[in-house]
């Protein structure tokens, strides 16, 4: 079940809520009302500080001395 967030409009608290479907109504956990917005919930991402090993964005296992591949790491392909 995903989980949405929420905010009051009434008392202004943030709600998490788990919905089976899109077509549920909601109300806020803490005072009861109907009154909702959806917020736009950010993406959690941890980003390493070093590369993973494998193979380049070109197949070779080592990084390339010129692009496509960069001393950063990253495909200049894309």
């Amino acid at each position: 079940m995903p989980i949405y967030e929420y905010r009051c409009l009434e008392c202004g608290e943030p709600s998490e809520i788990f919905l089976r479907s899109g077509n549920e109504s909601v109300e806020c956990l803490f005072c009861g009302s109907k009154n909702l917005e959806k917020l736009f919930s950010a993406s959690y991402a941890i980003r390493m500080s070093t590369p993973v090993p494998g193979r380049t964005c070109c197949g070779r296992t080592e990084r390339c001395e010129a692009p496509p591949c960069s001393p950063d790491g990253a495909c200049r392909r894309r």
